[in-house]
């Protein structure tokens, strides 16, 4: 097949590709990475570049106008190279820095808490470094190199547990033994099941590290730990490399089962990420892949099958099954991560399709299964997870949000990226618009923390009233509420104030949208509440985890019904919670067994069976519920 060369501009990125590649492929291939929300089936619109010259096939167009068009903007994901082709990729359509939490303001408490937690578990990380000197080989004391190894190791470490040595390992002993004049230290995997030998080297002093990672479907973090001391000892976060093929799980579940290849290359995407970030860490701290014997990965139940290229067809039809919920360890080698190679990568037990490892890891960081009191864990995003428990019953749910939190389907609706209003306030009489920005920028759209907060400040205002419907006659007059060909809106920031070439606007049709995201997951919390036989205000504790959790605004979010009307001080904001369960349970077996044992107990509510859920998401769907007296902080303020 023909090959062709595409210039990617303003990068000045040329890359040579087989004809009939999509620009989407094209440009993953060169480093690029294009939104792609849909996934690359044609819908969303959020892939647009320019064709400035050269041959190209187009098959969809979308929403694309004429005028477009005329201009050479083209949809990537159904433009296809014909022959040297200049392509422009505009900063809207490109995938950029998130704003990943890596911590949030509670910090200090959150470190104190962890602390309790590893004194309660025990310090006993799933790795550890050893030094040793074994005796010399000798005519009359001739055992194997192994034999003379292994019984060294177990005199240190004073334990009759099994001890293997994987094949690789073993190839290069017998050389590693003399160089190193019989003076080791040697690495090991140190689980309830037994020892495995991942390296054997010369003596030295060098620490041992593990890493603590969340694989999220929109963003991706690792902690390096010091698994002698158990310190954080560097953190990084960046997006999920697999946006580019779609928002949401439900998408990539699509593209990846599509065939073999698009299986494999969604699969490296995420490795990728996780490997992109590793390589940062060992740069800065000055280490090699050779000094990481460990990793612990939580993430949601489509997330670590696509982490481990396990197929997740049947996570998305009914009923709703995935291949596992346990995964047994794998070595680095095996999918690609940058540790030693026979490094053991740990996945976090999932409960069902909906509810994965990433919200069990979560469970065990806020210690709710050991706790007296009843606790509300929700972690919102596209999914909206939620458990509700203590020491002697949990149970769980995921309702469906939609991508809204994360800016799919809303009209100008972004990932918290530099440009996007995070924050929002309006004069309830002048409608005049205060915003905050992440980054500090020209506002370029609205993240998910903003939108909750507009929606609050616009029924506040008297902008829209409980069912989301604008009111075009305010008694301002402002320009600000308007009417256009196919929606009501009302302008956040004019053109000339923003970062692009048009007004920022929320229209009416994505207030309905965000009305019936949060009745959603208000529902979900009132259905579990239903099964278990509980009045909302039984609860003692409501822990909100993740990174869009971390900036919601409270008393916004239980005006808007979101959040239950409960006092701010029953509220409590744990922030990344995924990856702090991951380090848990890198440093203490107890607590890594203890999580497995979680997922057990977990009792998993299928909110698709029966009417509950439908029943109270359809009262949810005005602001902040049908029945007002859910809201008695609110009920006051019509």
């Amino acid at each position: 097949m023909e090959k062709y060369q595409i210039k990617f501009m303003p990068d000045q990125q040329v890359i040579e590709v087989e004809q009939g590649t999509s620009l989407l492929k094209a440009a993953s291939q060169a480093g690029i990475f294009i939104k792609s929300s849909c996934g690359g089936k044609g819908t969303c619109g959020a892939c647009k570049v320019t064709v400035i010259s050269g041959e190209a096939k187009s098959e969809r167009t979308g929403n694309l106008s004429p005028e477009q068009l005329s201009r050479g903007v083209r949809l990537s994901c159904h433009t296809f190279v014909e022959g040297d082709l200049t392509v422009e990729v505009p900063p809207e359509s490109r995938l950029q820095a998130h704003q990943v939490l890596l911590e949030n303001a509670n910090a200090a408490l959150l470190t104190e808490t962890s602390k309790d937690l590893l004194t309660y578990y025990g310090y006993h990380p799933l790795a550890r470094k050893v030094n040793i000197r074994c005796s010399e080989p000798t005519l009359t004391d001739n055992a194997s190199d192994w034999t003379r190894l292994s019984l060294e190791l177990k005199r240190v470490l004073q334990s009759d547990k099994p001890l293997t040595i994987p094949l690789s390992v073993l190839q290069t002993l017998p050389e590693t033994l003399r160089q190193a004049h019989w003076d080791l230290s040697v690495t090991l995997t140190d689980l309830e099941s037994g020892y495995t030998v991942l390296q054997v080297e010369p003596a030295n002093d060098r620490t041992c590290y593990g890493l603590a990672i969340d694989v999220g479907t929109t963003t991706v973090v690792v902690y390096l730990v010091d698994l002698d001391s158990g310190e954080i000892v560097d953190k990084q976060g960046s997006y999920n490399k697999q946006a580019q093929f779609g928002d949401d799980v439900i998408s990539r579940i699509v593209y990846a089962v599509d065939s073999k290849e698009n299986m494999a290359e969604i699969q490296k995407a995420v490795v990728d990420t996780v490997n992109a970030l590793i390589d940062g860490i060992l740069e800065r701290q000055s280490l090699t892949s050779q000094d990481i014997a460990s990793a612990v990965i939580a993430g949601n139940t489509t997330m670590s099958q696509l982490f481990l290229g396990i197929n997740p067809r049947y996570i998305r039809l009914e009923p709703y099954i995935p291949t596992v919920n346990s995964t047994p360890a794998v070595s680095a080698r095996e999918i690609g991560l940058r540790l030693l190679p026979e490094a053991l990568i740990h996945t976090y037990p999932s409960v069902a399709s909906y509810v994965g490892g990433d919200i069990v890891s979560g469970a065990l960081a806020t210690d709710m299964a050991n706790s007296d009191e009843i606790i509300l864990f929700i972690d919102i995003g596209t999914n909206g997870e939620i458990v509700l428990g203590n020491k002697d019953w949990l149970v769980s749910c995921a309702c469906s949000a939609g991508p809204c939190f994360e800016g799919g389907g809303i009209l100008f609706g972004m990932r918290a990226m530099p440009g996007a209003i995070e924050r929002v306030d309006i004069d309830p009489e002048s409608l005049d618009v205060k915003l905050k920005v992440v980054g500090k920028i020209a506002p370029v759209g609205i993240c998910g923390s903003g939108l909750v907060d507009c929606l609050a400040k616009l029924r506040k205002a008297g902008i829209i009233d409980r069912a989301g419907n604008f009111q075009l006659e305010h008694p301002s007059q402002s320009a600000r509420v308007r009417a256009t060909e196919d929606d009501k809106e009302f302008v956040l920031a004019w053109a000339h104030q923003a970062g692009g070439d048009k007004d920022i606007v929320i229209s009416e049709n994505d207030v309905k949208n965000l009305i019936r995201a949060k009745g959603a997951i208000y529902a979900g919390i009132r259905s579990l509440l239903q099964t278990v036989a509980l009045e909302i205000d039984m609860i003692d504790r409501i822990v909100i985890g993740g990174g869009f959790g971390n900036y919601l605004n409270v008393h916004d979010s239980v005006e808007i019904g979101l959040l239950p009307d409960l006092p701010q001080e029953k509220f409590e904001f744990i922030g990344n919670s995924s990856v702090k369960g991951a380090r848990l349970a890198l440093l203490s077996q107890k607590a890594w067994n203890e999580a497995a044992d979680l997922a057990r107990k977990m009792t998993y509510i299928e909110l698709s069976i029966g009417t509950t859920f439908m029943d109270e998401f359809v009262s949810a769907l005005f602001l902040p519920h049908t029945d007002l007296s859910l809201f008695p902080s609110v009920e006051g303020t019509f």
